[in-house]
């Protein structure tokens, strides 16, 4: 996997019970059908490189999602090219914490450090920010519905992101757009 799946999912996170987190186009509904993963990344009218939404279905109960989306040892079985992942600060059961990732070089892209602060509401929601590290925005949040009577999931993500090295911003919106459904497909591989 390559740089859009570092930097898309480096982040961890979850979602909300009742409320979705965007309304899911035509073209998203139509790949849940499919069991797919979607993912649109459209220009940040901020003008940073990208912002992100994207949605899967999981055939796990939220409780099952959300304990895989906040461990580290399961980080490394989404995402790729990380290398490392630890807490370095707070703690979930206090409602926050901030982690370290770290992913090797592609061909492309660098190695990155990404260290972030997340904020936890069990179950339905996690939002993150960038605290430090090689990219120069990372805002968003993960959010988790529950389907089927709590049997299923459905995970919502949305991240505005932007790197500060010399990567033409369609470039990165490519990878993010090809990347992402793969990180998300991986998180359901691991919860299902």
């Amino acid at each position: 996997m390559r740089f859009g799946i570092s930097v898309a999912l480096a982040i961890w996170a979850a979602c909300a019970a009742s409320a979705h987190a965007f309304d899911l186009t035509p073209k998203a509904q139509s790949a849940l059908k499919r069991g797919e993963a979607y993912a649109e990344v459209t220009p940040d009218p901020d003008g940073v490189a990208g912002h992100v939404r994207a949605v899967i279905d999981i055939d796990a109960p939220i409780q099952k999602v959300w304990r895989t989306m906040t461990d580290c040892a399961a980080a490394k079985a989404m995402i790729s090219t990380l290398t490392g992942c630890r807490v370095v600060e707070g703690d979930q059961a206090r409602g926050w914490d901030i982690r370290e990732h770290i992913t090797r070089r592609n061909l492309i892209f660098p190695g990155m450090r990404i260290v972030f602060r997340s904020d936890y509401e069990p179950y339905s929601l996690i939002r993150f920010r960038l605290v430090e590290g090689d990219l120069k925005v990372q805002q968003g949040e993960w959010r988790l519905q529950g389907l089927d009577g709590g049997r299923r999931t459905r995970v919502f993500y949305e991240n505005r992101l932007a790197v500060d090295w010399p990567v033409p911003k369609a470039l990165m919106r490519e990878a993010l757009r090809r990347d992402t459904p793969k990180v998300l497909m991986n998180l359901r591989r691991v919860c299902e």
